[in-house]
């Protein structure tokens, strides 16, 4: 199965490139910038990777990324993750970045968007992985502060394809970013909402009616509400599932009891992604075993997965074709 797996061709639709910062690139720009980094070894920070839930994860993710300082940084750290997954037969991958998170450091807009669109570019011409950009707004800070990012995107919109709502979901429904997103679909963005990881089924149904979110990242907790699995069924609107985050970040015990194949016999149009590969122990192909193993997956469960992760991408349907046929 892992060989079978490694073969399929793929798209990564739910990928925080802050959350790919391997520990050995971590420690290597933390000296590079002469930052004070609570970890001096990998296998110390690796150790830290023991979450209990999405909180615990989030306050390790913002302090690690505090090392990524520089033009070229951002640049390394995205090409670091395109050469891993074009490794993994990943052709296609819509990747998130979270502007606040640096900017809120003093670092300019157009520093982390040329570091990472160069990256991109590089990535395209010698590795033939194709990509997209999605900003995403921080939804623990005011829906003021998403406003003021998105003004300061909008030179640049021609680089980035949507915009999307992420960080901690408790407390912090889609309905608090009303104004934002529907000033980001004026302006032409795509949009993508994370709902229904921690947060309840209704917060699904606020990104989808309030936001008008095309594609929901996680939404594992659809499966409470028989009402939205059948309306997510019927209007074929992807969910971007990431199982070892999901595990990882206590939102199921283990990998047997998550619903996966019980929302891919609903109908439902469900993807596999890694999150953030680097804390959940995997890039996209180790989530695929991951559950193959558990749910004890067929090659057809496998293979509709990964022909559900190009339609559910931003491309145009001819290019969605030719990569699924490579």
């Amino acid at each position: 199965m892992d060989d079978f797996i490694a073969r399929l061709p793929k798209a990564e639709l739910h990928l925080h490139i802050e959350g790919t910062l391997e520990p050995e690139l971590a420690l290597r720009l933390a000296e590079k910038n002469q930052i004070d980094f609570p970890y001096q070894t990998v296998e110390q920070m690796q150790a830290a990777f023991d979450f209990t839930d999405l909180q615990s994860f989030l306050d390790l993710y913002y302090a690690s990324i505090g090392v990524v300082r520089t033009e070229e940084d951002f640049h390394d750290l995205t090409l670091a993750y395109l050469k891993k997954a074009a490794s993994q037969n990943v052709r296609h991958t819509e990747i998130f970045f979270d502007p606040q998170s640096h900017t809120d450091r003093g670092i300019p807009f157009e520093t982390v968007l040329k570091g990472i669109t160069s990256a991109l570019k590089q990535g395209q011409t010698e590795l033939g992985i194709s990509s997209q950009l999605i900003l995403s707004f921080l939804r623990h800070l005011s829906a003021e502060s998403a406003m003021e990012t998105l003004q300061q995107a909008l030179p640049f919109r021609d680089q980035i394809i949507g915009v999307g709502l992420d960080s901690s979901e408790l407390g912090h429904p889609p309905s608090k970013f009303v104004n934002v997103f529907a000033e980001a679909r004026r302006h032409g963005f795509r949009v993508v909402c994370h709902a229904g990881e921690e947060g309840p089924p209704e917060y699904i149904t606020e990104a989808l009616d309030l936001l008008h979110a095309e594609r929901i990242d996680h939404g594992v907790r659809c499966m409470e509400d028989a009402d939205l699995i059948t309306r997510l069924a019927n209007e074929q609107i992807p969910l971007t599932v990431c199982p070892l985050s999901n595990v990882r970040l206590c939102v199921f015990k283990t990998m047997s009891e998550h619903p996966l194949k019980r929302m891919l016999d609903a109908g439902l149009l469900v993807t596999v992604n890694s999150d953030d590969p680097p804390y959940f122990s995997g890039y996209v192909n180790e989530n695929f075993a991951a559950v193959q193993k558990a749910l004890n997956l067929s090659q057809d469960d496998l293979k509709t997965l990964a022909q559900n992760s190009f339609e559910a991408s931003f491309l145009s349907k001819d290019k969605k074709q030719s990569l699924k046929s490579l």
